[in-house]
């Protein structure tokens, strides 16, 4: 699979089934096939005219942002932040049996910043549910380590140049209304049971390769 220009979708790390009764099938098939290739198709779109700057990667056309020229920059925001945040998504996701637990490593500095596990989802659904509006709750951790929790609307990210994504929940409606409607909390309470957190671990522990 490609991870420059022209991106492809990246299939699903699981079956379709694998994450209920939590997340349904019908959801992924809507939100992975449709939502997350519209957003592939149109930033192969949006890069098309712009050769120069076709051979970097999402992370990289990320950072760039601010460099890029208009109209450019606001596709790709849109776009790329739209590819980039359903891939960790999807990916930071696992049927509730596998979902596992933090290593030890990453455990000791979520005990550190946030006392334990429960506070730091706590504080994390209060991200996800003051998010006015479409967008995203993250858990981000610094080159040093230090983990924090923000949020972002539409598909924008957090400053790729300070911080390393380990973890984020969607919550725009189209992630969560076939199952739950308007009941965001409800739907944050199923996720936690699917969060990866072997791979969350491995993301925290090579974290100054992503910077």
């Amino acid at each position: 699979m490609s991870c420059m220009y022209p991106f492809e979708l990246k299939p699903l790390p699981y079956d379709y089934e694998a994450l209920a009764p939590a997340l349904d099938a019908q959801t992924l098939h809507f939100h992975h096939d449709k939502h997350l290739q519209t957003y592939v198709d149109n930033l192969n779109k949006v890069l098309a005219p712009y050769p120069e700057y076709q051979n970097l990667s999402l992370r990289s056309l990320l950072t760039r942002l601010e460099s890029l020229p208009q109209p450019l920059c606001t596709g790709v925001r849109n776009n790329a932040g739209g590819v980039f945040n359903h891939q960790l998504y999807f990916d930071c996701m696992a049927p509730a049996q596998q979902s596992g637990k933090p290593s030890q490593c990453l455990q000791d500095a979520i005990q550190r910043d946030f006392g334990n596990l429960e506070q730091l989802l706590s504080q994390l659904k209060q991200a996800a549910l003051g998010q006015f509006g479409s967008g995203w709750a993250w858990l981000v951790t610094t080159a040093e380590g230090t983990l924090s929790i923000c949020s972002t609307p539409n598909q924008d990210v957090p400053n790729l140049c300070k911080f390393v994504p380990l973890l984020l929940v969607d919550v725009w409606e189209h992630a969560y209304y076939l199952g739950y409607q308007n009941r965001r909390a409800d739907y944050f309470d199923a996720w936690t049971t699917l969060i990866h957190w072997s791979l969350v671990s491995n993301i925290y522990e090579s974290r100054a390769s992503f910077l």
